[in-house]
């Protein structure tokens, strides 16, 4: 008699211990379990990263150090504590715009974040400059080459990608914390988008960010 594969039957021991959960956290909404179970279960998450302020204190990074003070990040950098990845996956399959807040559906019921929630919790505030893939030209001093060549280790090297890699120590350092933390993705953390440098450019000149809507 042909025997099941293992990957089989794991599948299906997952899903028959979880079913009665998911029932529970999606009221029982078939299409939300079944996209849970063959999307979003199976995504990567990034080890969540801190910054500590103290640290870069002594080890003398104090203008970058200010220049994060500036923009209201550090409650926010230095987040620690439980981390519920099943609640966070439950809660952002169901992720969607209302106005201005980020509102998801658990259990039935409509959870709104709105802009209190954000401050109170990550000290983050709903003001100064809105910046999105789709208007970055509102930062009219970037130049996206000058500004890039103004913070490498050698301004006359050959310019081959926009990689953090030749940067001086404050830039890289700001360049991570907005690829892992600010604006986390999945992979690509040493090669920076337009994005990325444009928000490293208003960080840099003191330009209040609007980090809620980022």
């Amino acid at each position: 008699m042909e025997s099941t594969p293992p990957s089989s039957k794991r599948m299906k021991t997952r899903v028959v211990r979880s079913g009665g959960k998911l029932e529970s956290w999606f009221a029982g909404e078939s299409d939300l379990i079944e996209k849970f179970l063959h999307e979003i279960i199976r995504k990567v998450i990034n080890t969540p990263k801190l910054v500590s302020f103290s640290w870069m204190k002594r080890k003398n990074l104090i203008e970058m150090r200010n220049l994060l003070k500036e923009q209201k990040l550090k409650r926010f950098l230095e987040m620690s504590g439980n981390i519920y990845i099943q609640i966070w996956l439950n809660f952002s399959i169901q992720t969607f715009n209302n106005g201005d807040n980020l509102c998801s559906h658990v259990k039935g019921v409509d959870i709104d974040i709105t802009h209190e929630v954000w401050t109170a919790i990550t000290g983050l505030r709903y003001t100064g400059l809105r910046i999105n893939k789709s208007n970055l030209g509102v930062v009219e001093e970037f130049n996206k080459m000058q500004f890039y060549k103004s913070f490498l280790k050698n301004p006359l090297s050959k310019v081959r990608n926009f990689s953090v890699g030749g940067l001086k120590l404050d830039e890289k350092l700001i360049a991570f914390i907005i690829s892992w933390m600010v604006t986390p993705r999945g992979s690509n953390h040493s090669t920076l988008s337009e994005e990325d440098l444009v928000l490293i450019f208003c960080i840099m000149n003191k330009v209040k960010l609007n980090w809620i809507h980022i």
